[in-house]
């Protein structure tokens, strides 16, 4: 990715990210999380301090070696044992149907194929197993995805490649998911162009 990209983003990332009014999203979302997760994008660890008690175990994807040590704190002071394990969300090192449950918060702008990544969520969830997310991307609002789509080539070089217009709901079920709850909504107290969330929670099924 270049000094940029390994050096500054993961930081931008941390400080963007990290924000308290954020946290409340991080609650929801992690909330129902149970037992063996995978968490792609894990970044600096934000999500940590809101996994409930009933996650036995995390299996944190990160490309940046620099987010991982960003994270050693929490990782360190977490109840739940957390291991990297994996680079790359679009080819995802572990056996079919492994984890209970999968999170993902503010990644699936970055993916290069976000819905590869997704396939690949699908693929190591157990039969019946969640994907837990929280995203933003393309309004529901014609007015604000103008401004999204002028803005978005800006965004990508300096946000390590992060888009504002994909169409969250329709990457999940276009990887074979069945979303179960979803909340769309603009984040209170930020531009909408880059504050429309899609919060919600997706089964993974069983293929005939």
């Amino acid at each position: 990715m270049g000094f940029y990209g390994d050096h500054v983003v993961p930081r931008i990332v941390n400080l963007a990210c990290g924000t308290k009014d954020l946290r409340q999203y991080r609650d929801r979302v992690c909330s129902g999380l149970t037992g063996e997760v995978v968490e792609i994008g894990f970044g600096s660890g934000l999500n940590v301090p809101s996994y409930p008690d009933s996650v036995t175990r995390v299996t944190a994807v990160e490309p940046a070696d620099l987010g991982w040590k960003l994270a050693a704190e929490r990782v360190a002071g977490s109840r739940v044992p957390i291991e990297r394990s994996g680079l790359d969300g679009q080819a995802l090192p572990f056996e079919d149907d492994t984890f209970d449950s999968a999170v993902s918060t503010w990644t699936m702008c970055t993916i290069p194929d976000a819905g590869q990544a997704l396939r690949e969520l699908r693929r190591v969830l157990r039969p019946g197993g969640t994907l837990h997310f929280v995203e933003h991307g393309l309004a529901p609002e014609e007015s604000v995805q103008v401004w999204q789509r002028r803005f978005e080539p800006v965004n990508k070089r300096i946000a390590g490649g992060c888009h504002l217009t994909r169409r969250i709901a329709d990457l999940v079920s276009g990887a074979g998911f069945t979303i179960q709850e979803l909340d769309v909504f603009y984040a209170p107290g930020a531009p909408k162009p880059v504050s429309a969330f899609s919060l919600g929670v997706a089964a993974a099924g069983i293929d005939a």
